[in-house]
């Protein structure tokens, strides 16, 4: 059988199992399992070999068990870097991706500028855990914190853009850590730094922050049981559920927020739809000013921020 009939023939098997986008996950699989690019696969379209064959019926198996195909291939592209995903680390999203450039888009606005122009000093890697050195200190210039880090995505991408920005990721998942971690390195990104604790449990209070960004678990407990099987039983549960009406984690890093962030800093937040409106009262209770909704692709309000003057 050669490539583009193993394409089709996945397509086949996936679609009856509920995969709307069986076709390009088809070709994806393929290509995964002959090490191939798109144009090779379709100019050669060759015959595949016996161990290919069983290697590709390996990812259907477990895709038709309606496994992540990130899972499977084992990372996902996010911005223009490369990241290792697998279980127990939530997969990076396209709407993540929105937040990150809405960030970027912060530091290289006039408002967070003379941040940025800071001196700067080289930054030292730090394995994730050890907490006894200060994160970020007034000389240090542009210092940014990604809570819920995960993957490390959101705090990679933005690193990656900013090389003389000191990054810090906070989880409190081992497994989580350890794939920011490898993902670091495999995107040779050296400015950030990651460490384990729960929210700012493992930051120093004398640290403090131009920008805090999350992407905290925001789906409602009795929602969760309702969501894609990809999700609902391969993703990490303590990654997605955010309590009874999905707005636990927003109560607890709102209030303690102001604490880590120097004058002047953002907070910016991914969130659930229909949130906003709540999210945004928990701001202005705790003292937050501009505070904005910002929309998603399709229109829907995704991401907010706000400031916090001192």
């Amino acid at each position: 059988m050669n490539a583009i009939q193993k394409i089709k023939e996945v397509t086949g098997i996936l679609l009856p199992c509920g995969i709307e986008s069986a076709e390009r996950e088809a070709e994806l699989m393929i290509r995964y399992g002959l090490h191939i690019d798109p144009v090779t696969l379709y100019n050669e379209n060759r015959d595949l070999e016996k161990h290919e064959e069983l290697m590709i019926q390996k990812m259907v198996d477990r895709r038709t068990a309606r496994e992540p195909l990130q899972y499977i291939l084992g990372s996902v592209d996010f911005m223009d870097l490369h990241l290792n995903v697998s279980e127990g680390v939530l997969i990076p999203r396209p709407e993540t991706e929105l937040m990150a450039e809405y960030a970027i888009k912060k530091v290289k606005s006039y408002e967070l500028r003379g941040m940025s122009e800071r001196q700067n000093i080289e930054p030292q890697r730090q394995d994730f855990g050890i907490l006894n050195k200060k994160l970020c200190t007034p000389d240090l210039g542009l210092c940014i914190l990604d809570l819920c880090t995960g993957s490390g995505c959101l705090a990679l991408s933005i690193a990656k853009v900013f090389p003389d920005a000191h990054i810090t990721g906070c989880d409190d998942s081992e497994d989580a850590l350890h794939i920011a971690e490898k993902n670091a390195e495999m995107n040779n990104i050296k400015n950030v730094r990651f460490i384990r604790g729960d929210l700012f449990d493992a930051v120093p209070h004398e640290d403090n922050f131009d920008m805090i960004i999350s992407n905290p678990p925001y789906i409602k407990t009795d929602e969760i049981k309702g969501l894609q099987p990809e999700i609902r039983d391969w993703e990490p549960l303590k990654a997605l559920d955010g309590g009874d009406d999905g707005l636990d984690y927003y109560r607890l890093i709102v209030p303690e927020s102001v604490h880590f962030l120097r004058n002047n800093g953002i907070l910016i937040f991914e969130h659930g739809d229909g949130q906003s409106d709540d999210i945004a009262g928990i701001l202005r209770i705790a003292g937050f000013k501009a505070i904005e909704a910002i929309k998603d692709y399709s229109g829907k309000e995704r991401f907010i921020q706000a400031r916090w003057t001192k």
